[in-house]
């Protein structure tokens, strides 16, 4: 439930967590035993993003505003939910650089690593799930493409497909199941109504159940009020219920890594990415 990663291009640690008891024990912990002083932005549920159209790309070699020597198109479209990313190679094999890559399928799941990486972060900042992503061109020039070329021209053409489809940015939601006194439903329902939740309770002599479905977001205020409500007897178990698009303006979050959608600020993390890595082989060769 704790996941810790390291962003080099911004030198930031970054912490996933799950929830409000995890923020406060890494808090005291980091005070406690290291006499590090912590603070911690408000709580956000993780959204993702869906396109909601197709939109197509291309990227020609030798254009002058293709610096690669790669030739790459790609389209991508909605797809069914839950279905994840699906990519789909429609361009001849003689296009296909087989001697970087020896095979059909080698270079297909070198492609599939690069769009799923690059899919993480959408136009509003959110992973981009349920889509069909379809290489439509594809070139090289022998013998001199290589890996490096397709690996970083892929998200320049990507990710202006998916600008021209568009996405929408979906929150999570959670199933509630509440039992409480019966004296407490209505009390229960009016804070359920006024937090845009659908219910219907089944009443059993003194305890009664509401099963509902509530946008992550608001489920927590609805865990604070509840011992108020129902005296402390109220009792309330969740699980994931899936997504819904977010009405209203969409939340973003801020991208760890450089938009390609800005292609100056993409060249510029490139190169000195570039300029990383030969400083340290100049540093173990000597």
């Amino acid at each position: 439930m704790i996941n810790l990663g390291q962003n080099d291009d911004r030198q930031e640690l970054i912490v996933s967590l799950y929830g409000e008891v995890q923020k406060e024990v890494i808090q005291e912990t980091l005070a406690n035993d290291f006499d590090i002083e912590v603070e911690f932005r408000e709580t956000t549920p993780v959204c993702i993003e869906r396109p909601i159209g197709s939109g197509a790309a291309v990227e020609k070699l030798s254009a002058a505003s293709n610096p690669f020597l790669a030739t790459i198109g790609l389209r991508i479209e909605p797809a069914p939910i839950n279905t994840g990313v699906e990519l789909r190679l429609q361009v001849g094999v003689r296009s296909i650089p087989l001697y970087v890559y020896k095979t059909v399928e080698n270079f297909g799941r070198a492609l599939e690593e690069t769009v799923r990486t690059t899919l993480r972060q959408g136009l509003y900042g959110w992973q981009v799930t349920d889509c069909t992503v379809t290489m439509t061109d594809c070139g090289y020039s022998s013998p001199s493409s290589t890996a490096g070329d397709f690996r970083k021209l892929t998200p320049l053409v990507l990710m202006r497909a998916l600008e021209r489809a568009g996405t929408e940015v979906c929150e999570p939601l959670v199933r509630v199941s509440l039992e409480i006194p019966t004296d407490t439903v209505g009390a229960v329902l009016s804070v359920l109504a006024r937090l845009g939740a659908v219910q219907t309770p089944s009443l059993r002599g003194e305890l009664s159940t509401i099963e509902t479905v509530l946008p992550a977001a608001r489920v927590q205020n609805l865990q604070r009020q509840l011992p108020a409500l129902t005296g402390g007897e109220g009792v309330l178990e969740s699980d994931f219920g899936g997504y819904q698009p977010v009405s209203g303006a969409a939340p973003t979050r801020r991208r760890t890594t450089a938009n390609p959608l800005n292609r100056e600020e993409y060249m510029m993390h490139l190169a000195r990415r570039a300029i990383g890595t030969t400083n340290k082989l100049r540093e173990t060769s000597e």
